[in-house]
């Protein structure tokens, strides 16, 4: 599927979310059904990551930055198991344990986690996460980052339901207060157990869904980041590296390759990024797009961030696509408990 098709189909997905609209076919309803099944078998081969125990990571890293009577950073981790971390043994492997660290050593300042996401969760469970993570007494985070959508692919969840979860949920999140940062879904393609052709029509069908996740989510005034095409060819390359024990979730340097990728646009919607950075570069292909546009384009290459830019446009709203230079992810130090 060319860019511009991929375009069309999101903007569809996602107008069907914002009006009601029933669903809209990702791929051939025989291909879903031949899809699912072999991704289901694919989950039994590997036991869905070997065991559901996920390391609780929540609590106050960067101690070296505290600072007499200031507050840390709050960060919520939204989602499915790639944003609570299954596949992993120790809480400083998690992607939340990991953004944490790192948003501490360029913000020079403790941050508190708070991780709600849950293994398995689709995105209509991202209403009951968006209650936990708003519920008094904690005080609203000042960045949420949300990653979600697999499960909804392989659960055959209709992409406008999908996406409208989505949506809601990155306007209730912003309306607290809240910067958004949605890593969109992954690439299932890169799966091991599933052989060709439904390799193919999963990364089609995870693509298409994430190029509607992010005209959705940034609509909404949330950030993208693309990890589909990010982590496709690299746990392509690197499949015994990237990939964990079940062949299924993510490793500790899966995850690291992840908050890599994240950790770049959780500082520039908190501010904290270089000033210079913010300007499109033209000879890394940045730039203004119509938002489904540049929806296709981040389905498509690597870590790619699309954030809302100009309301209105020729074609529509319009969004900023930039490939940021991403930061070495300092190794998570044990977490202070949160008080």
């Amino acid at each position: 599927m060319t860019r511009m098709s991929r375009a069309r189909v999101a903007r569809r997905i996602a107008a069907g979310a914002a009006y009601g609209g029933g669903g809209v076919g990702l791929v051939g309803a025989a291909a879903v059904g031949l899809l699912l099944t072999e991704l289901r078998l694919a989950r039994r081969q590997v036991g869905n990551g070997g065991g559901s125990r996920v390391p609780v990571a929540d609590g106050v890293y960067g101690h070296a930055y505290d600072i007499p009577g200031e507050p840390p950073l709050r960060l919520a981790m939204l989602g499915d198991s790639t944003a609570a971390g299954q596949g992993v043994h120790r809480a400083g492997q998690t992607p939340g344990a990991l953004l944490a660290s790192g948003l501490a050593a360029v913000a020079e300042r403790p941050v508190e986690l708070r991780n709600v996401a849950l293994p398995g969760a689709r995105s209509d469970d991202l209403d009951r996460q968006v209650a936990l993570v708003l519920s008094s007494p904690w005080p609203v985070p000042d960045i949420c980052v949300i990653m979600i959508g697999a499960n909804d692919v392989t659960h055959r969840m209709p992409p406008t339901r999908s996406v409208r979860h989505l949506s809601t949920t990155v306007r209730r999140l912003r309306t607290a207060g809240a910067e958004v940062v949605v890593g969109t879904c992954p690439d299932l393609g890169t799966i091991e157990p599933v052989q060709q052709p439904l390799r193919w029509l999963a990364r089609r069908a995870s693509r298409q869904l994430a190029a509607a996740q992010t005209i959705g989510a940034v609509e909404q005034g949330g950030r993208t980041v693309s990890l589909g095409d990010l982590l496709g060819p690299e746990f392509e390359a690197n499949p015994r590296e990237l990939f964990g024990p079940d062949n299924y979730h993510p490793s500790a340097e899966g995850y690291a390759t992840a908050a890599m990728a994240v950790l770049p646009t959780v500082c520039a919607a908190l501010g904290l990024w270089p000033a210079d950075e913010e300007r499109p570069d033209v000879s890394r292909r940045e730039g203004f797009l119509p938002v489904a546009r540049a929806a296709a384009e981040a389905a498509s290459e690597a870590g790619t961030e699309v954030t809302a830019a100009m309301p209105t446009g020729p074609r529509g709203p319009w969004a900023l696509l930039k490939r940021r230079r991403r930061r070495r992810v300092p190794e998570a130090e044990p977490a202070r408990p949160s008080v």
